[in-house]
Formats: structure tokens, C-alpha cells, sequence
């Protein structure tokens, strides 16, 4: 008898270590912190600084581990940093495209490794997003054009300064511009200065030599049109510049005078509303494909 109490004893506590080991496991899984991987094109922008510290407060709040690399808008530099990303264990790759074609492989990449992808700002061509979050760019071109023929009238003679080539966001707001522009205005001048403030001078620059009837400058965000304003004044000259954005400086310069307008967006905001849809994602939580961030028109009071 007592033998066979014995055995009953360690059959009881074998088992109840068995399921205390497996309670213990599954507690770490059910506890396990949620990790974002996030590739930002750049932190030399002032609107993708801001894009990157709303990722990050929101990680704070939510309490998840944030990763986040800088492409340096180098379209290999975000290949690489998000491949190694992809090797750091993490649960969802939050994505704001240098390139919108480039991208597009390591989007496979993370499809291949069932990691859930959300775009920032731009899109990626190809590959499963499960959700982009962006403003309506398309909406916001058209804002800039319709903004100009307002104040200006039709048929004035306009230029552009594009964004970076293959970007979603660069082909949406030209794509907008135009509809309105190749009607109602006339587009004399158009080039790349790659979102940038010193490119936007050079080219804009370039522009006004080579068309000095220019009264309206379209750039396709804030950095570039403060590099337009540098060169109309370097050309002694009264120019009429939309950019787009909203960021900190380009609302100083309209509220200066210096920049007409500027078509704002909410980059912080914006990268909160990544940041939560992307622990949605990572919990397996239903989620929209698109998110719209709010536009709007800011020119001088």
C-alpha cells in the first residue's frame, strides 16, 4: 500500500510539473513585447524627424521595443538595414520608402517571413502591405494648383520642383499638380531636387535663369520650396512658392511672408497612427489597408 502511494505521490508531482513548466512558457509567449522594426528614409528632413518622434512616443505609451534605422535616402542602405532587421526577431517591419519600386523587395522579403508590413507616408509597388498610412497626396497637388490659379489667375507661368524619382509620394503630388496645372496654368519648367533644401536652390536657381518670366513655383514639399525662396532672392525677385508639408520652417516662412502656402501635413500624428496599427498588426487585430492623414491649406492670416 504504501508503495503504491509512493508512485501515486510522484505521478502527481511529476505532472504538476509539467503543467507548471508549460504555464510558465506559455506566460513568456503571452508576455512576450511586441517589437517594430522601423526604416526611415531619412533623418535629415525636418517632416520625417518628426514622422519618426511620433513612431517613437507612441512605442513609449503602448510600452513596445522600437528599432528604428535611417536609410540616409539611400534606396541599398534601407535593403540592407531592413534585411537586418528582419534577422532581429522582430514582430512587425514599419516601412517609410526611400524609393517606392526599391522597397518593394524587401516587402517580399518580410512576406516571406510572415512579418507584417505598414507603409509610412509612401507606398511600396510591390509585395503585401497590410496597411498604408499616408495623406492624399494626389488631393494635396491638386490643393497647390488650385491655390495658385486663385491668386494668380490661369495661364501664368509656372515651375515645378519634383521629389525623389520612384517615391509614391513625389509621383502622387506631381499627379495632382497636373491635373489641375496643364489646364489652368502653364508648366514652363519641371526637375527633380530630390526633397531636398540645397537641391531645391540650385535647380530653382537653375529655373529662373533659364525662365525669367516664372511667377509661381510649385515644390513638392517644404525643403525644397526654402531653397526657391533663397534663389528668388539671390535673383532679386518676387516669386510666388507653395510647398508641401506643413513642416516647422515652411510654416515660418509663411507666416513671414517669404513662402505663399504650404499644403500641411501631420507628420507626428501620422506616425502614431503607424505605430498603433502596427501592434495591431503584431497582435493579429483586423486592420484597415489605408489610413488617410488630414491636409490642409496653410497660408498667410
Amino acid at each position: 500500500m504504501k508503495k503504491i502511494l509512493l508512485v501515486l505521490t510522484c505521478v502527481v508531482a511529476m505532472a504538476m510539473m509539467i503543467v507548471g513548466c508549460g504555464g510558465s512558457d506559455n506566460g513568456k509567449k503571452a508576455d512576450k513585447k511586441i517589437t517594430v522594426g522601423f526604416s526611415v528614409s531619412t533623418q535629415n528632413n525636418p517632416f520625417f524627424v518628426s514622422l519618426a518622434k511620433g513612431v517613437e512616443a507612441k512605442a513609449k505609451e503602448l510600452g513596445v521595443n522600437v528599432k528604428v534605422v535611417d536609410a540616409q535616402n539611400d534606396p541599398a542602405k534601407q535593403a540592407n538595414d531592413i534585411a537586418d532587421l528582419l534577422q532581429q526577431n522582430i514582430s512587425v517591419l514599419l516601412v517609410n520608402p526611400v524609393d517606392s519600386a526599391a522597397v518593394s523587395t524587401s516587402v517580399k522579403a518580410a512576406n516571406k517571413a510572415n512579418i507584417p508590413v505598414i507603409c509610412l507616408d509612401r507606398s511600396a509597388d510591390q509585395g503585401n502591405v497590410a496597411c498604408l498610412v499616408a495623406s492624399d497626396n494626389v488631393k494635396g497637388g491638386e490643393m497647390a494648383a488650385d491655390y495658385i490659379v486663385k491668386k494668380l489667375g490661369e495661364k501664368v507661368k509656372v515651375a515645378e520642383l519634383e521629389g525623389i524619382p520612384g517615391a509614391s509620394a513625389s509621383r502622387e503630388r506631381g499627379e495632382g499638380f497636373h491635373k489641375i496645372a496643364d489646364s489652368k496654368l502653364t508648366v514652363v519648367a519641371k526637375q527633380t531636387a530630390e526633397f531636398d533644401r540645397s537641391k531645391g536652390l540650385t535647380v530653382a536657381e537653375n529655373m529662373l535663369q533659364a525662365n525669367p518670366d516664372i511667377k509661381a513655383i510649385f515644390a513638392q514639399n517644404d525643403e525644397m520650396a526654402l531653397g526657391a525662396i533663397e534663389a528668388a532672392k539671390s535673383a532679386g525677385k518676387q516669386i510666388f512658392i507653395v510647398g508641401f508639408d506643413g513642416t516647422a520652417d515652411g510654416v515660418k516662412a509663411v507666416e513671414s511672408g517669404a513662402m505663399s502656402a504650404t499644403i500641411a501635413q501631420q507628420p507626428e500624428i501620422m506616425g502614431q497612427q503607424g505605430l498603433e496599427v502596427a501592434v495591431k498588426a503584431a497582435k493579429g487585430e483586423k486592420i484597415d489597408a489605408k489610413i488617410s492623414a488630414p491636409l490642409k491649406l496653410i497660408e498667410k492670416k
